[in-house]
């Protein structure tokens, strides 16, 4: 993808298809035709071997985009089998079942192919409901889908897999794994982020050349960032920099039996071009962190009045790494918010402060996971994936923080901001540590002079960026210390 794409709602992404069609002349049987086509040329693209293309189509007009895509096959000489749910209700999709009709084509009711099988194919295209989601299929829809799913066919899906809400990418029922979803128009937000995420497969785009004018009065719900984003995000360090202008950054945690949470979050820190990196964790582990990077300045704390040194020399805090919840773990917690020097909070520090009514600084990150979030929010985990995009939100506003809510498709949301959607990432973060590593990139930028909006996107791309290098084709068994190369490399991305 491009460095940054624009995501929509479903009501925005209507709103610009009835612009372009009232306001700029673009008739909605020409958007249709347009739609299919370009589907019909994605499919080809990618199986192209495929002979028998089964097409399920809706009452919508996401099933008038198959009956388009199925005339096409038949025309290139292929064979589509197209199944139906009802007869098409909108005039263009109305107008493109006819089209199938008078070119030949049969069409079969899903209903009675679920009772006898359904048919053998090498594709199935889905387009049965696109945006049109507003509550779980019903039970005739939930079985198709599902038998769809059964087949161990590839699946197309046009413009959003059919059981997935394409604004928060909840599925709140049966859903089609795509292999391929090609949008229309607009990128719809639910696919970037979440189970529509994980559901979506492989996402293409196609404006359909609608022009630009259509998207005026329609700003973005969220705009997905892709790696290319680092290169203006991370300009190149001035020749003449020294250690003392790219920040002071103190990590603070790694309770007993916990100092390696800590010893990530200080590397990724001087892995992402933090100036000076100090710790302050258990006495028993400075000896574990200096062997493992000298080049930290490691210290031993028993209690809040002796992590004020290390305080007063830091610019950026980063705690929670390995902080626990003892009562070691809540004196250094209370003397590093009371600062009041910015600082991104992970793990522990997130959950004493969901127990807690302690004000935050004014430059605040905070980096939950889906359990943590819910903790802050005082509400379950699945409340929070179902509305992700919701969640991170609330929190940003309960909070009056920048918070990357992690997880497929991290959301880095801030108030008055359009939420970034990090397009990027891999099965193999999941693994203890990772955060641990985010933690330390995202006060790195921190302390180099990012805003913490800008510090929480940069280095939540930054970091998801790392590890799917360092993954490659083989993510299982990734590890968070194999992102520090990595890191190095594409915070210099002029270099790299």
């Amino acid at each position: 993808m491009s460095a940054a794409l624009d995501l929509h709602t479903a009501a925005a992404a209507r709103a610009i298809d009835r612009h372009a069609i009232d306001a700029l002349g673009i008739a909605g049987t020409v958007l249709m035709e347009r739609a299919g086509a370009a589907a019909f040329v994605l499919l080809r693209e990618r199986w192209p071997q495929a002979r028998r293309i089964g097409v399920a189509c809706g009452t919508g007009n996401n099933g008038g985009d198959g009956y388009v895509l199925a005339r096409l096959a038949r025309q290139a000489g292929l064979d589509p089998v197209l199944l139906a749910t009802g007869d098409p209700g909108a005039g263009e999709a109305r107008a493109a079942a006819a089209a199938w009709a008078s070119a030949g084509g049969a069409c079969t009711a899903a209903e009675a192919a679920l009772d006898s099988g359904l048919p053998a194919v090498d594709v199935w295209v889905d387009a049965l409901l696109g945006i049109g989601l507003s509550r779980p299929p019903d039970d005739g829809l939930a079985r198709l889908i599902q038998a769809i799913g059964r087949s161990g066919r590839p699946v197309l899906a046009l413009d959003v897999p059919s059981g997935v809400d394409a604004d928060s990418g909840h599925a709140p029922g049966a859903a089609l794994q795509a292999d391929a979803t090609i949008s229309f128009i607009t990128a719809k937000r639910g696919l970037f982020s979440g189970r529509g995420r994980l559901l979506s497969g492989r996402r293409h785009l196609d404006r359909l050349d609608v022009p630009g004018d259509a998207f005026a009065g329609h700003p973005p719900a969220a705009v997905a960032m892709g790696r290319r984003a680092l290169v203006d995000a991370l300009p190149a360090r001035a020749a003449g920099s020294h250690k003392g202008d790219h920040g002071r950054v103190l990590c603070v945690g790694g309770d007993s039996g916990l100092g390696g949470a800590i010893a990530l979050c200080a590397e990724a820190a001087l892995r992402s071009g933090a100036g000076l990196v100090s710790v302050a964790t258990r006495p028993a582990h400075v000896a574990a962190v200096l062997a493992r990077r000298p080049e930290v300045m490691a210290r031993g704390v028993e209690d809040g009045e002796a992590l004020e040194a290390a305080l007063q020399a830091a610019d950026v805090l980063a705690l929670g790494p390995g902080l626990g919840r003892s009562e070691w773990s809540r004196a250094l917690w209370r003397a590093a918010l009371a600062t009041g020097l910015p600082v991104v909070l992970d793990a522990d520090a997130l959950n004493l402060l969901a127990e807690s009514a302690q004000a935050l600084p004014a430059s605040c990150v905070l980096t939950p996971h889906p359990g943590e979030a819910a903790r802050l929010l005082d509400d379950s985990v699945a409340a929070v994936e179902s509305d992700r995009f919701g969640a991170a939100a609330a929190l940003a506003s309960r909070y009056s923080a920048t918070v990357v809510l992690k997880g497929p498709g991290t959301l880095v949301a801030s108030e008055g901001r359009a939420t970034r959607v990090i397009d990027a990432g891999n099965p193999g973060m999941a693994t203890g540590g990772m955060g641990d590593v985010l933690t330390g990139v995202v006060a790195s930028l921190l302390a180099q002079g990012h805003a913490p909006f800008e510090a929480g996107w940069v280095g939540a791309l930054l970091h998801a960026a790392a590890a799917d290098r360092a993954a490659g084709t083989a993510p299982r068994g990734l590890l968070p210390s194999d992102l520090m190369a990595p890191l190095r490399t594409l915070a210099n991305p002029e270099a790299g």
